[in-house]
């Protein structure tokens, strides 16, 4: 059959949906996993899928189907995530009493029957594997002929009457059998969802695929000079030793998450798991809700498994293994000396709490392993289990600049017999399983937080007896090389981002993080976090991480004079509940230290930021300076002008707006817009909006990609950047905002939407060729 007869049939064969889902199981035969198991496929159809079909499923469809926050939990990631299919159940329910059973990808299950068990259901046919069976059984073929069916959108702003895009939206998940009865009650909402159809070429791709049986072929075999440094590696992540044994588990439990790769391009990404097989044979993975839970097996190996899953922005978490990090890790980890007498225990009491489990390594070791790559510390959990959540990340400021303590002084407790003295009062709320009662926690968790903190005082005031200076040297230098040393974290609503370098203006606060705090930030919001647990558990995590925040601004806080802390405190805590500020904080702000550092002006926060910079200058990193894009000098002081602009009139911008920038019809630069949303603090766990101060809201502008949620996106010629900086600083009201997108905005129903979307794609790849991903699309605004 020639491609345009087939092509024939499948349009015919689309015009009888109402007849085929009337009665699939007489038409087609019961549905089964087994009817697409005995499917077989051709080198051929393997490519197809590879190079023609998945490409479409990348641009159109991934944007939005990735991560826990998937619709549907649909993933189209890979196909172990088409196969597996869709739940009616979401994972993201923060009023859920008891915590929920996982169904992680590629972890809580094997096989497609595993998944049906769970309550997945399909969304490519499972009977008789025919044409017309493959597409009036495929809720995917359903979905994506639904909205060709309803063609091109005829107004800018999409019905509100007919379209929700709200993140916590009632979800309609309709299997095959029901999706008949869908389409007549939401004709529109076909996918993509609420965004410009495929094309014809890329349906009929689809079509196509999708007739055949949706054949999914595996990628090309890794070279074989990736397979040998895969080798080399587990052999030194499975010595035998117990040192060796302790130390791999350590570097397991804070890396797991990211995506490690060998090759120059990062072509080919990695995870790091448990397994209960050693290297050489195939792997058994250990699965468990935390990767610090019992694993069921005498001995674990670590195994580096080829991640099949297309590259998501938001989850990616680089990192390259090369010797020069290999040396690194093997001058903290083995040439120091210590001994290890025994592992650690799996009780969760013990292993929730690092300082208990890892005790026997150096300290400073541990802060050394955490500082090489601290970016993606700090990244994990903003990547890692929070794809998205409010009262995640409502605990943190909208842009704030991360400095750490010096690992070569003893002066910020990274010393062990300090931890080791202190470790029951740094226990984490993880202890405490996925099941946990907020309100009696918080109290237990908040008496030995202010237990840690009194002795971190009297520590504070015997080093400085000692003779030891609290100035600029109590920070981290990144040693002259290491760029992690300087961060900046922005936070877009219910997501974050964090980049290297000071980025932006200088901020409202900034913390100083030291060893204690980085290691508890890790245990509780990644390896101590359950995305599926209950409504106590995730409430007291963000309550416990309010101390934590609040210990990082403290530490910075030090280095202000003794006299001026309290007031720089009170104004970011403005209308804060003084009791639990007070009660937080009262040790450390009142720790009879002064600061060492010789200010030369009054306004101590700006003049320490100068301070630090220059500390810092030789590994800053200012790829995001709105003076490294491409473009003309005078178009630079105009965007830069718009981050001077306060108050009402850029209240009304999104979280995040993408900027395409052109001359003469070529992408010239990639600009990020964020909207730094002024609170007069951020304390309160539900009624965030009663804390803003629009008035102080601000706009900062960055070169290049800064966040993974885009909310819209703009192009505009260069010599209309004058003219676009002035509409931002008269922006008065939601029509002006309307206005402004009528002319600079490609909203979500523009016909050139996915024409753009791919352009800004591939400018993010040029400008991160190894950080960058597919961008997420479930924030986009309809506005």
């Amino acid at each position: 059959m020639t491609k345009w007869l087939l092509i024939a049939v499948l349009v015919i064969a689309s015009g009888c949906a109402v007849y085929a889902t009337r009665d699939l199981d007489e038409t087609f035969g019961e549905s089964d996993v087994s009817n697409r198991a005995a499917l077989n496929q051709t080198v051929t159809e393997a490519d197809f899928y590879q190079n023609q079909v998945k490409p479409i499923l990348d641009n159109r469809c991934v944007n939005c189907h990735a991560c826990y926050d998937a619709p549907c939990q649909i993933k189209l990631t890979a196909p172990a995530g088409i196969e597996r299919g869709g739940s009616k159940l979401k994972v993201y329910e923060g009023t859920r009493l008891l915590a929920a059973s996982p169904t992680r990808l590629f972890e809580d299950a094997d096989t497609t029957e595993e998944w049906r068990q769970k309550g997945f259901y399909p969304i490519l046919n499972e009977r008789e594997q025919s044409p017309a069976a493959n597409l009036q059984g495929s809720v995917l073929y359903r979905a994506i002929a639904l909205r060709k069916a309803q063609g091109e959108f005829n107004s800018q702003v999409l019905p509100a009457n007919q379209y929700d895009f709200s993140l916590n939206r009632d979800e309609q998940c309709p299997a095959v059998e029901e999706y008949g009865d869908f389409s007549t009650a939401h004709a529109s909402w076909g996918m993509p969802y609420g965004l410009p159809e495929l094309t014809t070429q890329e349906y009929n791709i689809l079509t196509s695929w999708l007739a055949k049986g949706a054949p999914m072929g595996a990628p090309s075999n890794v070279p074989d000079k990736i397979v040998s440094e895969i080798a080399k590696w587990e052999k030194r992540l499975n010595q035998d030793s117990l040192k060796a044994r302790m130390v791999n588990r350590y570097i397991y439990e804070h890396i797991y998450l990211y995506s490690l790769y060998f090759d120059e391009e990062a072509k080919y990404a990695f995870r790091l798991v448990r397994s209960s097989t050693p290297p050489g044979e195939p792997i058994k993975r250990i699965v468990t809700r935390r990767p610090y839970d019992e694993p069921g097996v005498e001995r674990v190996y670590y195994r580096l498994w080829l991640d099949p899953e297309s590259r998501v922005q938001k989850t990616f978490i680089p990192m390259r293994m090369d010797e020069a990090r290999y040396q690194r890790w093997h001058k903290w980890f083995y040439e120091t000396d210590y001994t290890v007498e025994k592992l650690a225990s799996y009780q969760r009491e013990t292993a929730s709490n690092p300082f208990k489990a890892f005790a026997p390594i150096p300290a400073n070791s541990r802060y050394r392993f955490l500082l090489d790559h601290a970016q993606n510390t700090i990244m994990s959990f903003i990547k890692g289990p929070v794809c998205r959540g409010q009262v995640a990340v409502n605990v943190i400021n909208e842009q704030f600049w991360v400095f750490f303590t010096n690992p070569d002084l003893e002066l910020h407790n990274i010393g062990s017999q300090f931890l080791i003295d202190n470790a029951s009062a740094l226990e984490l709320p993880a202890s405490q399983s996925s099941n946990a009662l907020p309100v009696s926690s918080w109290i237990s968790y908040a008496d030995k937080q202010k237990q840690y903190l009194s002795a971190k005082a009297k520590l504070y005031k015997e080093a400085v007896a000692q003779g030891n200076s609290l100035d600029a040297r109590a920070v981290w230098s990144g040693d002259g090389v290491n760029q992690n040393a300087a961060l900046t974290v922005f936070r877009h609503f219910d997501n974050a981002s964090v980049e290297k370098g000071l980025v932006g203006p200088a901020p409202k606060t900034a913390w100083i993080i030291d060893y204690p705090l980085l290691e508890r930030i890790h245990y509780l919001l990644v390896a101590g976090f359950d995305v599926y647990g209950n409504v106590g558990h995730q409430l007291i995590t963000r309550l416990y991480m309010d101390f934590l925040r609040m210990e990082g601004e403290m530490n910075f806080l030090m280095l202000i004079p003794k006299d001026e802390r309290s007031k720089i405190r009170n104004y970011w805590y403005r209308d804060a509940n003084d009791t639990i500020k007070d009660y937080i904080f009262s040790d450390l702000i009142k720790a009879d230290v002064d600061s060492d550092i010789q200010y030369k002006t009054g306004d101590y926060k700006g003049e320490l930021y100068g301070i630090l910079a220059n500390r810092l200058d030789s590994i800053l990193v200012h790829k995001h300076d709105i003076d490294q894009a491409n473009l003309h000098k005078s178009t630079k002081e105009s965007l830069k002008s718009i981050q001077r602009l306060q108050g009402r009139s850029v209240a009304h911008f999104p979280d995040l707006a993408l900027l395409l920038v052109e001359r003469n019809g070529e992408s010239q630069a990639l600009m990020s817009i964020v909207h730094n949303r002024a609170h007069l603090n951020i304390s309160s766990l539900l009624d965030e909006e009663a804390f803003l101060v629009p008035e102080e809201d601000t706009l900062v502008i960055t070169n290049g990609v800064v966040g993974d949620h885009p909310n819209v996106l703009l192009k505009v010629r260069e010599e209309e950047i004058p003219a676009f900086a002035d509409a931002i600083s008269r922006l008065s009201s939601e029509a002006d905002y309307g206005n402004l997108l009528a002319q600079y905005g490609v909203r979500r129903t523009d016909p050139m939407f996915w024409q753009v979307s791919d352009e800004i794609a591939r400018v993010n790849k040029t400008l991160e060729p190894k950080a960058s991903g597919i961008l997420d699309y479930n924030r986009l605004e309809n506005r």
